[in-house]
This record gives structure tokens, sequence and C-alpha cells, in this order.
């Protein structure tokens, strides 16, 4: 049976996609710093680089039937799923809750949701504590340890940051409109022609090409701090919601959801899921294409490698057992 790339990303992104973007933003990081020595003493990786690939590509190359047609079906279902809004009305809160549990989301905005809400509202307060500190705790290590000329960039993004909130409460204000909400991440390319009015020259000085370890460290930075940002506010909240006497735990339970939902996209969750899930759709698209070209060149022998010969023998575009 056809696996769709939909169920696939819902099965596979925890276990397979988060931990290969984390991996792929650190060796893009460790490339681009050796890459100022013109590559003398870079170690070549090869172990780091297998494993993000194939963390990515792994659940479409043992996917059976690589079909031109069933390729072309995923595709768009795999795009309405990545842009579709269910999920998103504050009403439906307690069912994305509910599908979260069951698997069966419908959009990757509730995929992402369900996932927060969980963390959120059932994990011990404790252990959100302890992981908060902890993190924290990296944060100012990371800030000793870097230089002040990397850190100079972080107030540019900032800035941009602020300008995405506005669409982001467009967003909300519109009734969930997605326009807004991909007008929310679209800002992020006034980051380049700001930058010289928030720094000025040393975005740009001596050359891009020398400042561009400092330009994807200084994004990784702002991305971790936000990260413990929307951590700290959705901390604060369940602390206020579980310990005020006066409201009902029915209430409180509820205005926690709401938080948890906006800081969803205002810490920009939402728009980092998206970007990371059209990467997982040009790697499975280029996958199986590659896949289907070899069933048809081959005799069908990547079929016969995962089914059997019997299913192998049906021919591109038909059915088997279709008279």
């Amino acid at each position: 049976q056809h696996q769709t790339w939909k169920d696939i990303y819902c099965i596979y992104w925890k276990s397979h996609y988060k931990p290969a973007f984390g991996l792929m933003m650190a060796y893009i990081i460790y490339s681009t710093i050796a890459e100022q020595n013109e590559g003398e003493g870079k170690l070549p990786m090869v172990l780091v680089v297998v494993s993000m690939i194939a963390w990515i590509i792994t659940p479409v190359l043992f996917s059976p039937f690589p079909r031109w047609n069933l390729i072309l079906q995923d595709l768009c279902e795999f795009n309405g799923f990545i842009t579709s809004g269910a999920g998103s009305n504050d009403a439906d809160i307690a069912e994305v809750v509910s599908r979260g549990k069951k698997g069966t989301v419908r959009s990757l905005y509730e995929t992402g949701l369900a996932e927060e809400l969980d963390v959120w509202s059932e994990q011990h307060l404790l252990m959100l504590g302890v992981t908060l500190v902890s993190k924290i705790a990296v944060g100012l290590l990371v800030v000793a340890w870097l230089p002040a000329e990397i850190l100079d960039f972080l107030p540019i993004f900032v800035v941009i940051l602020s300008l995405s909130w506005v669409a982001v409460l467009g967003y909300f204000a519109a009734g969930l409109n997605n326009v807004f909400l991909v007008l929310s991440f679209l800002l992020w390319a006034a980051a380049v022609p700001l930058a010289h009015m928030i720094i000025g020259n040393r975005f740009a000085s001596p050359d891009a090409y020398t400042r561009l370890p400092e330009y994807v460290i200084s994004t990784t930075v702002f991305l971790y701090f936000l990260g413990i940002a929307k951590d700290f506010v959705l901390l604060t909240c369940r602390i206020l919601f579980t310990l005020c006497p006066c409201i009902s735990q029915e209430v409180a339970t509820r205005r926690l959801q709401e938080c948890i939902r906006a800081c969803f996209v205002y810490f920009l969750v939402q728009q980092v899921h998206m970007v990371e899930a059209y990467v997982v759709l040009f790697a499975n698209a280029l996958t199986a294409s590659v896949l289907a070209i070899f069933d048809q060149v081959c005799c069908n022998a990547h079929t016969w490698f995962l089914l059997n010969r019997e299913l192998a023998r049906t021919t591109h575009g038909d059915t088997y057992m279709k008279k």
C-alpha cells in the first residue's frame, strides 16, 4: 500500500526531520566558518552529511510504488497540508488536542500546535522549569563565548521581528487570513536592506562573503533566544493559571491553550515549520522522481526489493490486478 508524503511527515517529523534540520544547521555553521580559511583543516564530516540526508530521504526511499501519478498526487496533497488552515480557529483547540493524540491531524498547523499543547498543558511543571533553566544556562554560555561582532547582528532580527508581529496581529485581526501569516515570514527578506540602517556598514564590510559566518551564527542564536523567550512566556502563563484561585480549572486550561496558540505564531514556530516542510517536500519530490526513473529503467527493481516479484510485474500507469 502506498504511503502518502503527508502521512510520512506526520509519522517521522519528530524522529527524523527535526533532528535532521538541527544537524543541518550545525553543519552549515561549521562549513561557513571553515570556508573562511579556504577549506584548510576542514574535516569531510561524511558521517554527519550521510546522517542528515538519510533522516530526510529514507522515509520516501523505503516507500513502495514510486509512480509519476502518485508523485503528483502526493505533491499536491502535501502542499495543501502545509498551507491548510485547519485547526487554526480558537474553537478548534479541543479537536486539535484530540487529533494530535490520535495521529489524525489535518494540517501542518495542527501537527505543530498539537505538539505545543501537549508539552505545555500536560508535562510536569517542574520538568518544564528545569528545561528552561538549562536552556538559559546554555544561552548565557553562548553569549559569553561568542565574539561581540556576531552579537552585534542581533538588533537586526529584533527590528524585523517587531514588523513580523504586526503581520501576525493582522493575521488574528483579519480572521486568521493566511495572507498575513505568509507576510509575517516574507518580511524577513527586509533584513538585508534594513541592516545598513540598523548597524551601519558593518553588515557588509569588507564584503558579504567575509561576514557570511556571522549571518548564519547570529540567525541561529536569535532563533535559539526566541525559543527561550517563548518558553519563558508559556511557563509564566502555566504558573499563573495553575496557581490563580480566582478562576476555575476549566477556564484556566482554556486560557492557557489560547496563550499557547498565540505564542505558536508570534514566536515563529509555525513559520519555521513551514520552511522545514517545504524543504522536505522538495527532498521527497527529488527522491521519488529518482526512484520512479530507476524503477522504469531497471524493471521495477525498487518495488521488487521492497515488496515482491508479483507486484514488480505491474507496469507504470497500471494498477495491480487490474483487468
